[in-house]
């Protein structure tokens, strides 16, 4: 795989526009490292899928640079870029065979013909379709036009490959095949890859790093485990992953630190990861699997008493439904071999206790 410290693709300070008002995307500032898999994830309308049609050149930026291996992008037209591609709807020739729909874009590059061959043939390996080559693309399942679309988009060796919710028609069992696939390919390929989801655990799935989109700016650019346990706004801790929020005031601050006082008075130390002054309004988050649970009275710092709602079983684990301080639902995680969670009825009280690391603090 190739080095992932060099600068392979740099948006500077990009800004785009449809109507000359509203800002889709906001002074992006971006590097991609080469050989890299970076994810733009982030809710409908966040300007991540238009950063990568800017980045393919189906749209171009209002203002700003985008860069790739050292080439200004921004009037090069897409299919001068080096790109390959792959459509949320995979885009595939109805009329053409797989192994034409493989053929087009080495056409276009007017490859000479045994060339074509060769490429086709090993980019239909690579996906595990070569016994597809002469099938129409309404002979095959999704699954299986997802994997000629991603083998058109390898067939010409681009530089840089970029995939646009590629997974979201597939079912949920076949969509996580596909992700670890996808990885094994990135892994053995190392070309870089940009991926556009609003899928959260699809992202953290198979990235090296995630860019948080929100209104148009990157929250939080971060490789997944940091995103996950230190996200830095409270977008990204609701976006990424379950989370409990309590709301409160702060009522005194000492250095990283601060104490969070709940509706009920309960006060709580936390992590103060958005720096707050005392007084302020603010919400701590803390992960399900981080909260623990007993029957007995609360006790101790960071020990919240609270009622239990219901349980939900899910296979592996069971998530306790309890109500906080201020009529706020909390979800505990709880695991089989401690199925003390399974046995309470509704209306049990129970101690809520965490560390302060775990509960992080923002405005």
């Amino acid at each position: 795989m190739q080095s992932q410290s060099q600068t392979f693709v740099s948006f500077r300070r990009v800004r785009k526009t449809y109507d000359g008002e509203s800002l889709v995307v906001r002074d992006l500032n971006l590097d991609i490292r080469k050989g890299e898999f970076l994810t733009l994830l982030g809710p409908s309308g966040s300007g991540k899928t238009t950063c990568l049609m800017m980045l393919a050149g189906f749209e171009y930026p209002t203002d700003g640079e985008i860069w790739l291996d050292g080439q200004l992008l921004n009037r090069i037209p897409p299919h001068k870029r080096d790109i390959g591609m792959v459509f949320q709807n995979y885009a595939l020739f109805p009329h053409m065979t797989v192994e034409q729909n493989l053929e087009y874009p080495l056409k276009v590059r007017k490859m000479p013909a045994t060339e074509r061959d060769t490429r086709i043939k090993r980019a239909l390996g690579m996906v595990n379709m070569a016994q597809f080559a002469k099938r129409m693309p309404a002979q095959l399942s999704g699954g299986q036009q997802q994997r000629v679309a991603l083998a058109r988009a390898l067939v010409f060796n681009p530089k840089l490959v970029l995939m646009d919710e590629p997974l979201g028609a597939l079912d949920k069992q076949l969509r996580e095949h596909m992700q670890l696939e996808l990885k094994a390919l990135h892994q053995s390929l190392g070309l870089t890859f940009v991926y556009v989801t609003h899928d959260q655990s699809e992202a953290l799935t198979m990235s090296d790093r995630v860019a948080v989109f929100d209104q148009g700016v990157i929250q939080q650019l971060d490789k997944v485990d940091a995103l996950y346990e230190t996200p830095e706004n409270l977008f990204v801790a609701n976006f990424i992953g379950d989370s409990n929020a309590m709301r409160g005031t702060v009522v005194s601050t000492d250095g990283n630190y601060c104490t969070l006082r709940i509706d009920d008075a309960t006060t709580v130390r936390a992590l103060n990861a958005g720096k707050l002054g005392v007084g302020a309004t603010a919400t701590g988050i803390v992960r399900p699997e981080r909260v623990s649970i007993s029957t007995g009275p609360a006790q101790g710092r960071n020990t919240i008493t609270s009622e239990t709602l219901g349980a939900i079983y899910f296979g592996d684990h069971v998530r306790l439904r309890c109500r906080l301080p201020g009529n706020t639902e909390c979800i505990v995680k709880v695991p089989l071999e401690q199925d003390v969670a399974a046995r309470m009825p509704p209306g049990s009280t129970v101690a809520l206790s965490f560390h302060e690391d775990h509960l992080r603090v923002f405005g």
